[in-house]
């Protein structure tokens, strides 16, 4: 260490040393520290190396299943790394050409790396373990489709030389022995054979246990991973004993003309995007979903494909030949650091409406709510319950670094402390500094520090919620559960919709686009449009412009549109057109057909629940799903603002 002599042990040749490292310096991706080693035999020769000293784990944190490094719950946002090469395929040209795919993903803000159905020389171990990336190892899998003589056998004499090859490696976290089910035999007895050999490290028994030909889960791994490119539906939970982890989403493309593998053939798994500018956008969107289910939904880890092109997989931040970065660097970071910090509880998003829930152990069905004036927490299952317990996060009124919170169903009224009590009142210009709150790292999610009481914090005691010190004189300070009682896992809002649109009521839907104010959202032909509509317009125009709000098919705090003149029939978007179908009682109708309304420009804006950051907006006297700068032409942004409000006006057919 810095060249001091930490720990020296002298022994026989073929028996074990225990070497004590006193006061050790933890390998972490802050802090990849890596010490030296000398081996030095009785002859003369001298053999050096170097290792890392870090623990790895499971555990309940905040009320969630999480992996721990050294302790503690380290979101892992990595990427899905293939290893392959223009030139050598299989093979880098140079070690510098290793070196430089790991910094590039470190650079980006990855912490984590999924090393995919493919096992690298131990120089690439190396650059992963000094640049401080974790890192997923996947067993190359057998084939999926037609099995080979002694196929099994070779695959798991080959998966104990790979263990025993890799498993003192500081950088591997996991072990992953399949993948979607592609050659899978046995899972639950190969996750046994592989904790055999290395019971340190958690073992991901099937990444993409939920898709393709995967095997029925055998339940004794430690983790539920999920494959979702688009994750138009959350992931699941973890349970008591596994993890929740996203092993592959994203697959955004983009064709940069003369770096291709095949000029024109490039795919991606999601759209193809046409510049630098949209493809950024739509990483930013899918990333902020990542961000929603670290606390919403106990997600642990997610794994990006992927960081290069692949011959004609055109997902990557980086052209196959690495020459083009294809996304903005900074934004790319930025975003990806503030999932790490939401899952450190020091921030807080990426939504400005958010719920607060309990976190201690026993408790974790309750959440933070006002009543009468005075937060509390509450299991909740009212209408009433879910809007007391959503609020819109401000800046602080005190302090725009830090945070306020304004109550969702009394607009300009903030949760603040007063006489040892968190409770609701009016911002009448005297409480900004009571009513400012600082999010701090807490007990897996993030601990609410009063700006001007430093040293306290929002806690829950006895249904009640105070601003407790630790140890103070208050039976609220107590110190028993402290950390556990003043951690909230702050997510997605009880009520999505941050406007009010009148349930069973019929309603028409005004453009607000200057030079197009006398257009109304209609249904003509199954395929929603705008038109002119006046009183002088014949009835069927009239009832095709008129719609009755009901509560959204797939969540309650938000709606959907049924026609007034075609019963049973609503507005859903199918391939981003919005249209009018029958309910067929799907789940992807229900899907397709829910909108949350949201404060919009002059109007009110209908987000769809899953096409992630797309609103209804009216293009061309068409209507799509459209997000503001994405793939398509109705996604141009000029405008956008406008096009995506709508105002809400009498029904033309009461």
């Amino acid at each position: 260490m810095n060249g001091t002599v930490v720990g020296s042990r002298t022994g026989t040749t073929g028996g074990h040393l225990r070497i004590p490292v006193p006061n050790a310096r933890l390998w972490s991706p802050d802090d990849p520290f890596l010490y030296d080693l000398r081996v030095t035999l009785a002859g003369g020769d001298v053999v050096t190396g170097y290792f890392g000293m870090r623990s790895l784990g499971k555990a309940m944190v905040g009320g969630v299943m999480r992996p721990l490094l050294n302790g503690k719950f380290v979101f892992q946002i990595g990427t899905l790394d293939q290893g392959y090469w223009p030139d050598g395929i299989y093979t880098a040209p140079t070690d510098e050409a290793l070196r430089w795919d790991l910094e590039r993903q470190k650079a980006l803000g990855f912490n984590m790396v999924r090393k995919h159905i493919k096992v690298e020389p131990a120089r690439w171990f190396y650059h992963a373990d000094r640049l401080g990336l974790m890192v997923w190892q996947d067993m190359p899998s057998l084939d999926a489709v037609d099995e080979v003589p002694n196929g099994r056998a070779n695959y798991e004499s080959e998966l104990r030389r790979m263990l025993d090859q890799l498993k003192g490696i500081t950088s591997i976290v996991q072990w992953v022995p399949f993948n979607e089910g592609w050659g899978e035999y046995d899972a639950g007895r190969i996750v046994d054979l592989v904790r055999s050999i290395d019971n340190t490290r958690l073992i991901n028994h099937n990444s993409g246990s939920n898709c393709c030909v995967s095997d029925p889960d055998p339940g004794n791994g430690d983790v539920i991973d999920d494959h979702a490119y688009q994750i138009t539906t959350a992931t699941r939970p973890p349970d008591n004993n596994r993890v929740a982890m996203l092993g592959e989403f994203g697959g955004l493309g983009r064709r940069v003309v003369g770096h291709e593998y095949e000029p024109g053939k490039g795919f991606a798994y999601g759209a193809l995007y046409p510049d630098e500018q949209s493809l950024t956008k739509r990483y930013e969107e899918i990333v902020k979903q990542v961000a929603r289910l670290v606390h919403t939904r106990g997600l642990s880890a997610s794994v990006y494909t992927e960081p290069y092109d692949v011959e004609n997989e055109v997902n990557g931040f980086y052209t196959y030949d690495r020459r083009v970065l294809k996304m903005t660097e900074a934004r790319v970071r930025e975003i990806n650091q503030k999932v790490l910090a939401i899952a450190r509880g020091t921030a807080v998003g990426p939504d400005d409406v958010v719920s607060l829930r309990v976190t201690t152990t026993g408790y974790t069905n309750r959440y933070l709510r006002h009543q009468d004036g005075l937060a509390r927490t509450d299991v909740i299952s009212t209408d009433l319950g879910r809007l007391d317990a959503t609020f819109h996060v401000r800046p602080g009124l005190a302090d725009a670094a830090c945070l306020s919170f304004e109550s969702r169903n009394f607009p300009g009224q903030f949760l603040r402390h007063s006489n040892g009590r968190i409770r609701k009142d009016v911002n009448n210009g005297t409480i900004a500094a009571d009513a400012t709150f600082c999010a701090r790292e807490g007990s897996g999610g993030t601990a609410l520090e009063s700006y001007n009481q430093r040293g306290s914090f929002v806690r829950h005691y006895n249904e009640a919620v105070h601003l407790a010190r630790s140890g103070g004189p208050n039976p609220w300070d107590t110190p028993n559960s402290f950390a556990a009682d003043t951690t909230w896992a702050i997510g997605v809002a009880l009520w999505r919709s941050g406007a009010d649109l009148p349930l069973d009521q019929a309603r028409s839907f005004r453009v607000t686009t200057p030079g197009f104010t006398d257009r109304y959202l209609r249904h003509r032909d199954g395929l929603a449009r705008t038109d002119v509509v006046t009183s002088a317009s014949d009835g069927l125009l009239k009832a095709d412009a008129t719609f009755v709000v009901r509560r959204g098919l797939s969540d309650p705090t938000c709606y959907s549109l049924e026609s007034r003149n075609f019963p049973g029939n609503y507005l859903r978007h199918a391939d981003f057109r919005v249209r009018l179908n029958t309910n067929d009682n799907t789940d992807l109708f229900r899907r397709d057909a829910t909108f949350c309304a949201q404060p919009g420009n002059g109007g009110v804006r209908l987000e769809s629940v899953n096409e992630l950051g797309t609103n209804v907006r009216h293009y061309a006297e068409e209507v799509w799903v459209a997000s503001n700068g994405g793939a398509h032409i109705y996604d141009n942004p000029v405008s956008y603002a406008e096009d995506v409000s709508w105002a809400v006006s009498s029904p033309w057919t009461p």
